[in-house]
Protein backbone atom coordinates (compact mmCIF):
# COMPACT_ATOMS: atom_id res chain seq x y z
CA UNK A 1 0.00 0.00 0.00
CA UNK A 2 1.58 3.11 -0.99
CA UNK A 3 1.31 5.56 1.83
CA UNK A 4 2.12 9.44 1.89
CA UNK A 5 2.28 11.86 5.26
CA UNK A 6 1.96 15.29 4.19
CA UNK A 7 2.11 17.45 6.75
CA UNK A 8 2.75 16.93 10.69
CA UNK A 9 5.29 15.53 12.95
CA UNK A 10 4.10 12.99 15.79
CA UNK A 11 5.87 12.92 18.63
CA UNK A 12 5.77 10.41 20.98
CA UNK A 13 7.35 11.07 24.84
CA UNK A 14 7.55 8.40 27.14
CA UNK A 15 8.17 8.94 30.71
CA UNK A 16 8.58 6.28 33.12
CA UNK A 17 8.30 7.84 36.64
CA UNK A 18 9.67 6.19 39.92
CA UNK A 19 6.92 6.37 42.79
CA UNK A 20 7.86 5.21 46.55
CA UNK A 21 6.68 1.73 47.44
CA UNK A 22 6.12 0.72 50.86
CA UNK A 23 7.47 -2.89 51.27
CA UNK A 24 8.40 -4.87 54.93
CA UNK A 25 10.12 -7.74 53.70
CA UNK A 26 12.78 -7.85 52.94
CA UNK A 27 13.83 -4.50 51.53
CA UNK A 28 12.10 -1.75 53.81
CA UNK A 29 10.51 1.55 51.92
CA UNK A 30 11.71 2.41 48.61
CA UNK A 31 12.70 5.93 47.13
CA UNK A 32 13.35 7.20 50.79
CA UNK A 33 16.22 7.92 52.51
CA UNK A 34 19.56 7.62 50.13
CA UNK A 35 19.52 6.51 46.77
CA UNK A 36 22.31 4.96 45.01
CA UNK A 37 23.27 4.97 41.62
CA UNK A 38 24.38 2.60 39.21
CA UNK A 39 27.20 3.73 36.12
CA UNK A 40 30.05 1.95 34.01
CA UNK A 41 28.42 -1.47 33.42
CA UNK A 42 30.42 -3.09 31.47
CA UNK A 43 30.37 -6.18 29.99
CA UNK A 44 26.37 -5.65 30.13
CA UNK A 45 25.26 -9.47 29.71
CA UNK A 46 26.65 -12.98 30.30
CA UNK A 47 27.79 -15.12 27.75
CA UNK A 48 26.30 -17.90 27.43
CA UNK A 49 29.31 -19.88 25.99
CA UNK A 50 31.37 -19.40 28.96
CA UNK A 51 29.06 -19.25 31.64
CA UNK A 52 32.39 -20.75 34.21
CA UNK A 53 34.29 -17.05 33.28
CA UNK A 54 31.36 -14.85 32.10
CA UNK A 55 31.18 -11.55 34.55
CA UNK A 56 29.27 -8.33 34.65
CA UNK A 57 31.02 -4.90 36.44
CA UNK A 58 29.67 -1.76 37.62
CA UNK A 59 30.07 1.42 39.70
CA UNK A 60 27.58 2.15 42.98
CA UNK A 61 27.76 6.10 43.60
CA UNK A 62 26.18 7.76 46.74
CA UNK A 63 24.66 10.99 46.35
CA UNK A 64 27.21 13.68 47.28
CA UNK A 65 27.64 14.31 51.28
CA UNK A 66 26.11 10.62 52.43
CA UNK A 67 27.33 8.01 53.64
CA UNK A 68 25.10 4.91 54.09
CA UNK A 69 26.27 2.18 56.22
CA UNK A 70 25.64 -0.28 53.81
CA UNK A 71 24.17 -1.32 50.62
CA UNK A 72 23.28 -4.70 49.53
CA UNK A 73 23.54 -6.22 45.92
CA UNK A 74 20.90 -8.44 45.75
CA UNK A 75 19.93 -11.51 42.68
CA UNK A 76 17.09 -12.95 41.52
CA UNK A 77 16.75 -15.10 38.59
CA UNK A 78 14.09 -14.80 35.62
CA UNK A 79 11.02 -13.35 37.45
CA UNK A 80 11.27 -15.36 40.75
CA UNK A 81 12.61 -12.09 42.93
CA UNK A 82 14.62 -14.42 45.16
CA UNK A 83 16.45 -11.56 46.20
CA UNK A 84 19.58 -13.08 47.33
CA UNK A 85 22.14 -11.60 48.66
CA UNK A 86 25.31 -11.23 46.31
CA UNK A 87 27.32 -8.61 47.58
CA UNK A 88 27.58 -6.53 50.61
CA UNK A 89 29.33 -2.58 49.82
CA UNK A 90 30.72 -0.69 53.10
CA UNK A 91 32.38 1.90 50.85
CA UNK A 92 31.88 4.69 48.61
CA UNK A 93 31.74 4.68 45.32
CA UNK A 94 32.49 1.18 45.01
CA UNK A 95 33.45 -1.46 42.20
CA UNK A 96 31.53 -3.91 41.43
CA UNK A 97 31.91 -7.65 39.74
CA UNK A 98 29.75 -10.59 39.87
CA UNK A 99 30.22 -13.53 37.91
CA UNK A 100 27.86 -15.60 36.46
CA UNK A 101 29.36 -18.56 38.12
CA UNK A 102 29.20 -16.85 41.54
CA UNK A 103 25.63 -15.57 41.27
CA UNK A 104 24.15 -18.90 39.98
CA UNK A 105 25.64 -20.73 42.92
CA UNK A 106 24.00 -18.62 45.15
CA UNK A 107 20.57 -19.16 43.61
CA UNK A 108 20.89 -22.39 43.44
CA UNK A 109 20.99 -22.91 40.09
CA UNK A 110 22.95 -25.29 37.93
CA UNK A 111 25.18 -23.53 35.17
CA UNK A 112 23.75 -25.95 32.13
CA UNK A 113 20.47 -25.45 33.56
CA UNK A 114 21.02 -21.08 32.42
CA UNK A 115 20.51 -21.13 29.07
CA UNK A 116 20.63 -17.84 26.22
CA UNK A 117 17.48 -16.00 26.48
CA UNK A 118 17.39 -15.96 30.63
CA UNK A 119 17.87 -13.10 32.88
CA UNK A 120 19.45 -11.97 36.03
CA UNK A 121 17.92 -9.30 37.93
CA UNK A 122 19.81 -6.88 40.60
CA UNK A 123 18.81 -4.40 42.86
CA UNK A 124 20.46 -2.31 45.42
CA UNK A 125 19.46 -2.03 49.04
CA UNK A 126 20.40 0.20 51.20
CA UNK A 127 20.29 1.04 55.08
CA UNK A 128 21.93 4.45 56.30
CA UNK A 129 20.62 6.07 59.73
CA UNK A 130 18.30 3.00 60.67
CA UNK A 131 16.35 3.33 57.63
CA UNK A 132 16.35 0.52 54.89
CA UNK A 133 15.62 1.32 50.99
CA UNK A 134 15.19 -0.24 47.99
CA UNK A 135 16.45 1.97 45.40
CA UNK A 136 14.74 2.36 41.79
CA UNK A 137 18.14 1.41 40.02
CA UNK A 138 17.78 -2.33 38.63
CA UNK A 139 20.19 -4.01 36.69
CA UNK A 140 18.44 -6.56 33.97
CA UNK A 141 21.13 -8.67 32.71
CA UNK A 142 20.58 -11.32 29.64
CA UNK A 143 22.76 -14.39 28.85
CA UNK A 144 23.10 -13.95 25.13
CA UNK A 145 25.69 -15.54 22.74
CA UNK A 146 29.50 -14.65 22.12
CA UNK A 147 29.37 -12.42 18.36
CA UNK A 148 29.90 -14.62 15.25
CA UNK A 149 29.67 -12.27 12.12
CA UNK A 150 28.85 -15.48 10.15
CA UNK A 151 25.62 -15.67 11.97
CA UNK A 152 24.76 -12.08 11.68
CA UNK A 153 25.26 -12.40 7.48
CA UNK A 154 23.73 -13.79 4.46
CA UNK A 155 20.08 -14.38 3.30
CA UNK A 156 17.65 -12.71 5.82
CA UNK A 157 13.59 -12.37 5.49
CA UNK A 158 12.32 -9.05 5.98
CA UNK A 159 8.65 -7.95 7.58
CA UNK A 160 7.90 -4.18 8.32
CA UNK A 161 4.77 -2.56 9.24
CA UNK A 162 4.91 -0.38 6.32
CA UNK A 163 3.45 -3.31 5.50
CA UNK A 164 5.83 -4.89 2.90
CA UNK A 165 7.76 -8.14 3.38
CA UNK A 166 10.52 -9.04 1.14
CA UNK A 167 14.06 -10.74 1.34
CA UNK A 168 17.24 -9.13 2.28
CA UNK A 169 21.15 -10.34 2.08
CA UNK A 170 23.67 -8.68 4.52
CA UNK A 171 27.11 -8.95 4.48
CA UNK A 172 30.01 -7.50 6.38
CA UNK A 173 32.58 -4.81 6.37
CA UNK A 174 35.97 -6.92 5.57
CA UNK A 175 37.92 -4.91 8.45
CA UNK A 176 35.20 -4.50 10.81
CA UNK A 177 32.93 -7.47 11.61
CA UNK A 178 30.34 -5.19 13.41
CA UNK A 179 29.91 -3.36 10.72
CA UNK A 180 27.04 -4.45 8.21
CA UNK A 181 25.33 -3.54 4.50
CA UNK A 182 21.94 -4.66 4.06
CA UNK A 183 20.93 -5.08 0.89
CA UNK A 184 17.28 -4.06 -0.53
CA UNK A 185 15.90 -3.00 2.74
CA UNK A 186 14.58 -0.12 0.97
CA UNK A 187 12.78 -2.02 -1.81
CA UNK A 188 9.32 -0.83 -0.38
CA UNK A 189 6.60 -2.44 -2.91
CA UNK A 190 9.28 -3.10 -5.37
CA UNK A 191 11.18 0.17 -6.19
CA UNK A 192 14.64 -0.29 -7.00
CA UNK A 193 17.08 -0.31 -4.13
CA UNK A 194 19.44 1.76 -6.49
CA UNK A 195 21.37 3.71 -3.83
CA UNK A 196 21.74 1.20 -1.49
CA UNK A 197 23.19 -1.06 1.04
CA UNK A 198 21.83 0.15 4.29
CA UNK A 199 24.75 0.40 6.47
CA UNK A 200 24.40 -0.70 10.39
CA UNK A 201 26.72 -0.83 13.21
CA UNK A 202 26.50 -3.68 16.30
CA UNK A 203 27.62 -2.54 19.68
CA UNK A 204 30.27 -5.28 20.54
CA UNK A 205 29.61 -5.06 24.31
CA UNK A 206 25.65 -4.60 24.19
CA UNK A 207 24.52 -5.95 20.76
CA UNK A 208 22.40 -2.36 19.82
CA UNK A 209 22.07 -1.32 16.50
CA UNK A 210 22.86 2.02 15.62
CA UNK A 211 22.58 3.12 11.36
CA UNK A 212 23.99 6.08 9.31
CA UNK A 213 21.14 7.75 7.46
CA UNK A 214 20.91 6.87 4.17
CA UNK A 215 19.13 8.13 0.20
CA UNK A 216 18.79 4.19 -0.72
CA UNK A 217 16.17 4.72 -3.45
CA UNK A 218 16.58 7.52 -5.54
CA UNK A 219 12.34 7.72 -6.16
CA UNK A 220 9.31 6.28 -4.75
CA UNK A 221 6.29 6.06 -7.55
CA UNK A 222 7.28 9.52 -8.24
CA UNK A 223 6.98 11.37 -4.90
CA UNK A 224 10.84 11.23 -4.15
CA UNK A 225 13.59 9.52 -2.72
CA UNK A 226 13.82 7.40 0.17
CA UNK A 227 16.09 8.02 3.20
CA UNK A 228 16.17 5.62 6.21
CA UNK A 229 17.18 6.57 9.59
CA UNK A 230 16.99 4.38 12.83
CA UNK A 231 18.39 1.75 15.33
CA UNK A 232 17.64 -0.90 16.67
CA UNK A 233 18.70 -4.36 18.49
CA UNK A 234 20.63 -7.61 17.41
CA UNK A 235 20.21 -11.17 18.92
CA UNK A 236 23.46 -13.03 19.05
CA UNK A 237 21.86 -16.29 19.84
CA UNK A 238 19.59 -16.32 16.98
CA UNK A 239 20.57 -13.90 14.29
CA UNK A 240 17.75 -11.78 14.31
CA UNK A 241 17.82 -8.21 13.99
CA UNK A 242 14.78 -5.36 14.98
CA UNK A 243 14.95 -2.57 13.26
CA UNK A 244 12.94 0.86 14.14
CA UNK A 245 13.84 3.23 10.85
CA UNK A 246 12.53 6.39 10.47
CA UNK A 247 11.33 5.97 6.73
CA UNK A 248 11.47 10.31 4.90
CA UNK A 249 10.16 10.17 1.41
CA UNK A 250 11.28 13.09 -1.28
CA UNK A 251 9.87 16.65 0.49
CA UNK A 252 7.36 14.81 2.17
CA UNK A 253 9.90 14.35 5.00
CA UNK A 254 9.57 11.85 7.73
CA UNK A 255 6.67 8.94 6.94
CA UNK A 256 6.99 7.74 11.10
CA UNK A 257 8.98 4.77 12.48
CA UNK A 258 8.44 1.52 11.27
CA UNK A 259 9.79 -1.92 12.88
CA UNK A 260 11.23 -4.05 10.58
CA UNK A 261 12.48 -7.61 11.96
CA UNK A 262 14.87 -9.57 10.11
CA UNK A 263 15.10 -13.38 10.67
CA UNK A 264 17.80 -15.79 8.83
CA UNK A 265 16.47 -17.93 6.04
Amino acid sequence: MRKILISGFIITLTMMLFGCEETKDPAGIRGVAVVPGISDLNPVNFNSNDLENSYIEFKVNVPAGTNPDKIVVQGSYQDNKERIVIKELTSFPATVRISSSDVAQKLGIALEDVSPGAVFMFELVTTANGTTTLSPAVLFIDVVCAYDVNLATGSYHSVSDWPYENDVTITSDPDDPYTLYVADLAALEGIEEDLGPYVIHIDPVSFAVTTETKLLASDYFGYGGVTYSGGGSYSSCNGSFVLNIDISIGTFGSQGIYQFVLTRK
